[in-house]
């Protein structure tokens, strides 16, 4: 079973490069996502571009959630017996914590892939927002994608390029777009050193989240117009929102990481509408309120 860890900070572009990976790839695929929240939104972005997956919500796989990824990976195995395994852990977990679980597993031939998005990558890491953690995310990678390179002019492509060369020269370094790669990635490496002692969360790693259901009729303007409040800063500071709902434009999922702001319409329909906030110092009565100005909102 090939096996890949795809990993990111919040917002990196994860999920995109993984269904860009699987509709490239002719192998039977299952993708492991362990979403950060009660509501998970990944799978159901999978499931939408036709890709078995299966959740972890509600948790890190890296901590709380590691004997639950141990025994569904087996489970995976066991049932699914795919040619090839894509596990995609929260944007807030450490990769180490997940390749424990595969030493433990026996599954010493797997990949590491890192997703860091260019526009915002060096000021996060400058700031020293999430210590070691962040750099955990660079070192234990293989495979390095500098995305959303449309949004950087050279000068800051070349000092991330150089910075993440600095934390890890033995990487494979891609410039992509939309998390795409127009060129067969690199063969898994040879079964290496068994992971140890991981730090999964050590810095300023204790993020609030709230999961929001809505009822009645989402309009796509006024969506947008709330993603523009959370990112002021009005609520606590958002960084990272991912909505799937049923519009008056079609079924659509919603995202803001870092201010930004983006929307597409998806193939099936939503099922549920429902919102995941992640940040910190979140003002959850505030924001549950706001929500239900402009719909039924609910906690979940």
């Amino acid at each position: 079973m090939k096996t890949t860890i795809v990993c990111g900070l919040l917002g990196s572009g994860k999920t995109t490069f993984i269904r860009n990976m699987v509709s490239a790839s002719p192998l039977r695929t299952v993708v492991l996502v362990n979403d950060f929240g009660k509501a998970g939104i990944d799978g159901d972005l999978f499931a939408d571009a036709g890709i078995d997956s299966v959740e972890l919500p509600s948790g890190c796989v890296c901590c709380s959630l590691r004997s639950d990824l141990i025994t569904t990976i087996r489970k995976i195995r066991a049932e699914h017996a795919p040619e090839q395994l894509i596990i995609e852990p929260s944007g807030i977990a450490s990769p180490d914590g997940v390749i424990g679980a595969l030493e433990e597993l026996g599954i010493r031939q797997y990949s590491v892939i890192g997703v860091v998005d260019v526009s915002e990558f060096l000021e996060l890491y400058e700031a020293e927002m999430y210590g070691d953690f962040f750099r955990e995310q660079i070192t234990s990678s293989d495979i390095i994608l500098i995305n959303k390179a449309d949004r950087a002019d050279e000068d800051l492509l070349k000092r991330t390029t150089a910075l993440i060369e600095s934390l890890n020269p033995r990487a494979v370094i891609y410039r992509t777009v939309k998390a795409v790669i127009s060129e067969p990635l690199p063969e898994v490496p040879e079964a290496r050193q068994a992971a140890s002692g991981s730090t999964a969360h050590r810095g300023r790693l204790r993020f609030d989240t709230i999961s929001l259901s809505l009822a009645g009729d989402i309009s796509h303007a006024s969506m947008e117009a709330f993603l523009g409040d959370l990112g002021s800063e009005r609520f606590g500071r958002v960084v990272r929102v991912k909505a799937l709902l049923q519009t008056d434009r079609g079924p659509a999922r919603f995202d803001l990481a870092y201010g930004n702001i983006s929307s597409s319409l998806m193939n099936n329909p939503v099922r549920e509408n429902r919102v995941v906030i992640i940040g910190e110092y979140l003002e959850t009565g505030l924001i549950n309120a706001e929500a239900s100005r402009h719909w039924q909102a609910a906690l979940i």
